[in-house]
């Protein structure tokens, strides 16, 4: 019985500490903007990203950290793309969300 508490324990402590990493920005990601979908009319839709992240480690996470990471991880999926501009298409829903990614900086070169 004690064993088991044990594992209990540093099975708990991973899980904690591992919640508490951040997903980074790469330097693609940076340039990346947000903007709404009634400014990207002269835009290239490139794609689409649908991201997820852990929505509860043991205790729901906050929504803001959620979120933050949701678009970190757009920004740089947009980079990744090519693209220089990304627009939510969904809200977040169990640590989810959707993404259009577009370039709208020379669209056309």
């Amino acid at each position: 019985m004690r064993i088991t508490k044990s594992i209990m324990l540093i099975i708990g402590t991973g899980l904690i500490i591992s919640s508490c990493a951040t997903i980074k920005l790469s330097s693609g990601g940076e340039k990346v903007r947000v903007l709404a979908p009634n400014e990207i009319s002269t835009c290239k839709l490139l794609g689409k990203t649908s991201n997820s992240v852990t929505a509860k480690v043991v205790v729901k996470r906050p929504i803001e950290t959620i979120e933050s990471e949701l678009m970190t991880m757009a920004r740089n999926s947009a980079s990744d793309m090519g693209g220089d501009t990304i627009v939510p298409l969904t809200v977040v829903t169990d640590g989810k969300q959707s993404f259009n990614i577009y370039k709208c900086i020379d669209p056309s070169g």
